[in-house]
């Protein structure tokens, strides 16, 4: 019966997407991977009557509970925001999946799961930004850039013109947030001078895209 679930979820396209072709199939691959090796964590859930949009919203939950605890003056508050930080990619990567597995997959779950997602690399930014581990110009244009590169892969997708490539390199900024407290100090605001060229240059791409197709 699982076999038989798998086969038509994996059926089931969304006709909206805010992804490239590459990051598209990157993400077939890899939520096929995932499903295989979640598969008893997702029949476990669905017998719970755990949903994606339950998933979704507690990875929204573990994000913002990262930007409470990072800049306390507590010894457990760092160690605890990153397992949070932690908590919420891991969420964030098991909903897909569950969606999938559900046959609940398309445009509202990618919507609302990109929703969430932008909205916690907004507020982990401003919490990097307030703590000290950026600095403001860094990451206020990173912050910017990202959201606009996001917003405009909407825009595309409503005109359909899609990305040929899509970089959103926050799960490098996140990944690098302990190598920032524990090995390199300093070093976060510099990796976010790197996206914000690049995720710059997507965003002139992306405008002049639109721009020619109105």
């Amino acid at each position: 019966m699982a076999k038989n679930m798998c086969t038509q979820n994996n059926t089931v396209k969304s006709k909206v997407s805010v992804y490239s072709s590459g990051e598209e199939l990157m993400m077939d691959v890899s939520q096929s991977r995932r499903y295989q090796i979640f598969l008893p964590l997702l029949k476990w859930f669905v017998r719970q009557g755990i949903t994606p949009n339950h998933l979704t919203g507690l990875s929204l939950l573990c994000g913002t509970g990262f930007c409470f605890l990072i800049g306390l003056d507590q010894n457990w508050a760092v160690p605890a925001a990153l397992v949070l930080l932690l908590l919420h990619i891991l969420l964030d990567g098991i909903d897909g999946p569950l969606a999938r597995f559900q046959g609940t997959a398309g445009n509202r779950g990618s919507f609302t799961d990109t929703t969430a997602d932008q909205l916690v690399v907004t507020f982990t930014t401003i919490a990097l930004i307030h703590s000290g581990l950026a600095t403001v110009i860094a990451g206020s244009l990173y912050l910017f850039f990202y959201t606009l590169v996001v917003v405009f892969a909407m825009v595309r997708s409503s005109l359909a013109i899609p990305y040929s490539w899509l970089v959103r390199p926050r799960l490098i900024v996140y990944a690098w947030i302990p190598i920032e407290i524990v090995f390199l100090p300093g070093t976060l605001s510099f990796l976010l001078w790197i996206c914000v060229g690049v995720l710059g240059w997507k965003s002139i791409t992306g405008f002049i895209q639109i721009r020619n197709k109105l």
